[in-house]
């Protein structure tokens, strides 16, 4: 793809801005809204989930981590939670959007990537609601929700929406050609999640393994929309650096990828 063509990406996307929409809502209907199951997943699920960790570490192992510092367990999980699983959801939708629709990729010429896009934008969109939701919720139960730093939260999430296309690009793209990516994604995320602060602090870790977890792109944007919205903006600049300039970066190699890949993928499907 040269370069010329790149920069006319944008002109195209306009164009067919409708499909994109199209899909967006359907994606929506499909997956979350068209049906109980799809309520369920958005609000639902996490909580159950939720009160799954609260047992496991409070009731039963009882762990008690100063560097939560007053947050109590569940509250510092949940602000957590709701950020891993637009990731985790949102990449899992973006990687499978080539192959889930195949029929439509062979039979019609369009921009793919928009399929990408319309896959990760609505998983990001159902778990955003949930997200907000929940903030209410714990707001109304008493906790201490800091709503002055709700602007750099969802700043820090539109981050993380686009560090997630960037590497669903890659993947959608790369799964046709290699099938196989689909059962590895499953056991790599599960040892994201783990090596995400979800249920525990970043500090709370020894400080041999710190360095090594910082590797990880997805800790910085769990951590500071944590500490934005409990009042700890200090511990949230140290993200901005990411999601200001690295975040949005990604997207080019990845857009470059995929549209180097995408005109060969209806020969595999």
């Amino acid at each position: 793809m040269n370069p010329e063509g790149f920069w006319q990406m944008p002109r195209l996307w306009w164009r067919e801005r409708w499909l994109l929409v199209g899909f967006v809502e359907r994606e929506l209907r499909g997956r979350y809204v068209g049906s109980i199951g799809g309520l369920v997943w958005i609000l639902v699920h996490p909580l159950i989930l939720l009160a799954i960790y609260t047992m496991v570490f409070q009731a039963i192992f009882r762990v008690r981590l100063p560097e939560m510092g007053a947050s109590p367990f569940v509250v510092f999980a949940a602000l957590g939670l709701w950020p891993w699983l637009m990731f985790q959801e949102g990449l899992q939708r973006a990687s499978q959007a080539i192959k889930a629709n195949s029929t439509l990729v062979r039979k019609v010429a369009f921009q793919q990537e928009l399929l990408v896009f319309a896959a990760t934008l609505a998983a990001f969109a159902a778990h955003l609601v949930g997200f907000l939701i929940a903030l209410l919720a714990l707001a109304l139960f008493g906790v201490d929700i800091h709503w002055s730093g709700l602007p750099m939260a969802l700043a820090l999430v539109a981050g993380l929406f686009l560090f997630t296309l960037a590497v669903g690009l890659c993947l959608a793209v790369l799964q046709v050609f290699i099938p196989d990516m689909e059962q590895i994604l499953g056991p790599i995320l599960s040892v994201l999640f783990y090596a995400t602060p979800v249920l525990y602090p970043l500090m709370a870790a020894p400080e041999w393994l710190r360095g090594i977890m910082t590797l990880n792109p997805v800790l910085h944007f769990v951590e500071p929309i944590r500490a934005v919205l409990l009042g700890n903006a200090i511990e949230a600049e140290t993200a901005r650096p990411f999601v200001l300039v690295a975040a949005p970066l990604l997207i080019f190699p990845a857009l470059l990828l995929f549209r180097r890949l995408s005109p060969y993928t209806e020969d595999f499907l």
